[in-house]
């Protein structure tokens, strides 16, 4: 008997990430339904749920519907909750666009969030509250990872005193965040700061400052389920990001301790996958930086042939079934 429970990708159009998962979830023989929350408005994706009005084994039903595939509501297997795009109706007035953009979040994400039991890789409720830099160095810190001495503060003189006490620090964001100056796209890295550079600006939002890692090279680790893909990044760069030409890039195993501290951080925010970046001294020790709860990976594989999709693949047709039901929502 063919199996009818699909998994439900929830991706902007362009994620090659997606379909490199989606082509081994084919391979599975797993019923794939890919949609993009944008789309509803121009009429390619309909969603209808039914709640208390007949008898039924579950507590919803219906289905949701694209111009290539029908799932219904009842047999989700798994959401795989990638890149999605929320519509922003720009040919509406302010208020009105608001209006509908509320309403179409609310409708999809509260129907979704209402399934009975699929398995989630990752939630959104969980991927933001696990998204927030001060919470993670303080689980990284009860977990006895190794982490470098920060502050978060919106104090000048508080940041200006860690500076002077650290010597070699950094800035960064608490939170990547879409930029764009006179219509360019902007980005924000890691980057050194001295106390003189600390001004009264720092007073109207909290920055964070770090003790620089007299760091060798980066450690990015995927963990998937209970497997974890570490890969070493070597690049002379205090931020790698900011010159991929400029990596190479090497497969290395975990440490059994820092594995399951791994683990441990994503069971505490109850996520199945998860990137982790670390910096490597020059003793080979770890140093967290942070937790990304939905962070690219998918060149990592280009790169190493290490079979991350596969992985997910294989923990997405899993499904309803998964170990723990803490990864049920």
């Amino acid at each position: 008997m063919a199996d009818t429970k699909p998994v439900l990708v929830v991706t902007e159009p362009l994620d090659i990430t997606a379909d490199m998962v989606i082509t081994h979830l084919n391979r599975h023989g797993v019923p794939v339904a890919r949609f993009n929350p944008a789309d509803l408005p121009t009429g390619e994706l309909t969603i209808s749920a039914r709640f208390g009005d007949r008898p039924a084994s579950t507590s919803v039903a219906g289905q949701l519907r694209t111009p290539s595939r029908t799932a219904d509501l009842e047999h989700v297997r798994a959401v795989y909750w990638r890149r999605p795009v929320w519509p922003a109706f720009e040919h509406l007035d302010v208020d009105d666009a608001r209006y509908a953009a509320a309403q179409v979040r609310h409708g999809i994400a509260g129907v979704l969030h209402a399934l009975d039991g699929p398995l989630w890789v990752n939630h959104p409720v969980r991927n933001a509250a696990a998204d927030h830099k001060p919470t993670q160095l303080a689980i990284a810190v009860r977990l006895d990872l190794t982490v470098p001495a920060t502050l978060v503060t919106n104090d000048p003189d508080e940041a200006r005193e860690f500076i002077t006490a650290h010597g070699q620090v950094i800035v960064k964001t608490l939170r990547w965040t879409p930029y764009e100056r006179d219509g360019v796209g902007l980005t924000s890295w890691a980057e050194p700061v001295t106390a003189d550079e600390v001004d009264g600006s720092v007073a109207m939002a909290p920055h964070l400052f770090q003790a620089r890692v007299d760091k060798v090279a980066d450690l990015r680790v995927l963990v998937v389920g209970r497997r974890s893909f570490a890969v070493r990044i070597d690049s002379g760069l205090l931020d790698w990001r900011k010159d991929y030409s400029a990596l190479s890039y090497s497969v290395v195993d975990l440490p059994g301790r820092l594995e399951m501290a791994l683990f441990a951080c994503l069971d505490h925010f109850g996520l199945l996958s998860g990137s982790f970046d670390l910096a490597l001294d020059r003793e080979g020790e770890p140093h967290w930086l942070e937790l990304n709860p939905n962070g690219q990976w998918g060149w990592l594989e280009e790169k190493t042939g290490l079979p991350m999709a596969a992985s997910f693949a294989d923990l997405l047709a899993q499904g309803d079934n998964p170990d723990d039901a803490r990864y049920r929502v």
